[in-house]
């Protein structure tokens, strides 16, 4: 028993040693990487025929450039910002089209960058808004009125936008507000600094203060999801957020299916590229303490490590729990010839399950199927990856129990056991220990599924690290953190499994 305890210790001391390794390699090569890319071939508008332009999905930016793909552009759509920076940073695109804003938090985090002089366009931002919300998207306009009215509404934008302002006027909230109307739930995408980001584990940014200043006039609580852009106007649509606020244009294709409040500030989109003028190269010490120490950015993995263990342990659960019940129905129809129309209903129950994306049906699940009911994430998360997991161990556990030889059950029912007796005693323990690698595998990859939770968003381990990312812009850190983490889940999982394994062999002599 030592020395197998010995060699377990050796193989974490030699993981760690190899995961370093990969770490220190891969940051230099990182680093070269960066050194060789060149100037920028994007030195006006005019240019951008032909270049490699990177957006973000479903921002205006994403709809103005999409013209440009006929003149020979590729347009690289990110489902976040920061990710296109790094892109720009490692010369994988040409510039980015984006907000001046953002533009400017992301070049005055990476002097490499630069922003063109000539901007790309002018754009309006708005509150979305549900069309059946008439009455809410009315007290939302005076709201925007009486802050444009009484200077508040310009001084929130000025704490977050200009060198001599910054910092200088933070909103503060009137006291002894009643808020006795209710909750306004505000749908966001907290990487869109400085319009929404987080910072000190908490969601900041200038739509955060004026969503607020607004709740404040209404006699309203606020409530923030944090979700993928793309998401947020699916969000309001389906009744699950009241507003949709994160820097969002007014477009024509955009009002066929939302409404929006009037505008409350303008905005423009810019260009930005490379320049290749930085000099400045950061030590790996100096890179590990600005992703993880700075602003204790470690608790974004450890808390989505949490999250993420929850949901995976009672979807395991579920899972477990649906897939034998199912898989003992179908192979007692298979053997008995009984329940047919059961039969044929978990056949299509399963077929719709593992014949569709995981991450569709978590969406359906949650905008869809508990579209009008505020329901826990998390618990959504855990229903959707439960299912979906039912289906995959229906069938392992089902192919074991066809695997055990028909004596068994013979034996049994001669023993004076009825059916579900001989089931229960002699056919799955021995079912078990045959699937058990597979379910194994199973539950391995129900682990790693739960990384798409942050669609709904859930602050999983997943999008722990794209928190680090959105303030930090540096990729690869926060990205080896996650996999280190899951590295070590999936390595404890097998572990614990193989000790199960001979556990049962053990027993079973």
């Amino acid at each position: 028993m030592r020395s197998f305890n010995f060699k377990i210790k050796k193989f974490r001391f030699a993981l760690v040693l190899l995961m370093m390794s990969i770490v220190a390699v891969a940051s230099v090569s990182c680093d070269m990487k960066k050194s060789e890319t060149g100037l920028s071939k994007i030195h006006t508008i005019d240019d951008l025929e032909g270049a490699t332009i990177g957006v973000q999905l479903g921002t205006t930016g994403d709809i103005f450039v999409s013209d440009y793909e006929e003149k020979g552009s590729v347009v690289e759509r990110f489902t976040k910002a920061a990710d296109a920076v790094q892109a720009l940073k490692l010369g994988k695109i040409d510039c980015i089209v984006i907000d001046r804003a953002p533009a400017n938090a992301f070049v005055g985090n990476n002097p490499e960058l630069s922003i063109l002089e000539e901007d790309f366009a002018v754009e309006e931002y708005a509150i979305c808004i549900s069309k059946e919300k008439t009455e809410l998207k009315n007290q939302i306009n005076e709201s925007i009125s009486v802050l444009k009215e009484n200077g508040t509404l310009e001084s929130i934008i000025s704490n977050y936008i200009g060198d001599d302002t910054k910092g200088k006027f933070p909103y503060v909230s009137p006291e002894n507000v009643d808020r006795s109307n209710g909750t306004l739930r505000v749908a966001t995408n907290a990487t869109f600094e400085p319009y929404e980001y987080m910072e000190g584990g908490e969601i900041v940014g200038i739509d955060i203060d004026i969503a607020r200043a607004i709740c404040d006039i209404l006699g309203m609580n606020l409530k923030i999801e944090d979700i993928e852009f793309d998401s947020i106007i699916s969000a309001v649509q389906s009744g699950k957020s009241d507003i949709g606020l994160s820097g969002m244009t007014v477009t024509q294709d955009r009002l066929k299916s939302i409404d929006f409040t009037q505008s409350y500030t303008t905005a423009t989109q810019v260009v930005i590229v490379n320049t290749g003028s930085s000099n400045e190269k950061l030590s790996f010490k100096d890179k590990f303490h600005n992703n993880f120490i700075v602003d204790s950015r470690w608790k974004n993995i450890t808390n989505g490590l949490l999250v993420t263990l929850q949901i995976s342990f009672f979807a395991v659960l579920i899972g477990v729990v649906l897939g034998f019940v199912i898989a003992i129905m179908r192979s007692t129809c298979d053997k008995t010839g009984k329940y047919k129309i059961l039969n044929l209903i978990l056949k299509a129950y399963l077929t719709i399950i593992r014949g569709t994306p995981t991450m569709v049906q978590l969406l359906i699940i949650y905008y869809v199927i508990f579209a009008s009911t505020d329901i826990n994430k998390v618990l959504v998360a855990v229903i959707a990856f439960g299912l979906n997991s039912s289906a995959y161990i229906a069938e392992i556990v089902r192919g074991g129990i066809m695997a055990v030889d028909e004596g068994q059950f013979e034996a049994g029912r001669s023993l004076g056991f009825n059916y579900n007796q001989t089931m229960w005693y002699f056919i799955l323990p021995q079912a078990f220990r045959t699937v058990l690698p597979s379910l194994c595998n199973e539950f391995i990859v129900l682990i790693k599924e739960t990384s798409i939770s942050g669609y709904i968003g859930i602050m999983d381990l997943t999008r722990g690290g794209d928190y680090i990312r959105s303030r930090t812009y540096e990729a690869f850190m926060p990205l080896v953190a996650v996999a280190l983490v899951y590295l070590i889940l999936v390595v404890v999982l097998t572990w614990l499994v193989s000790k199960l394994e001979k556990r049962l062999k053990n027993d079973g002599k």
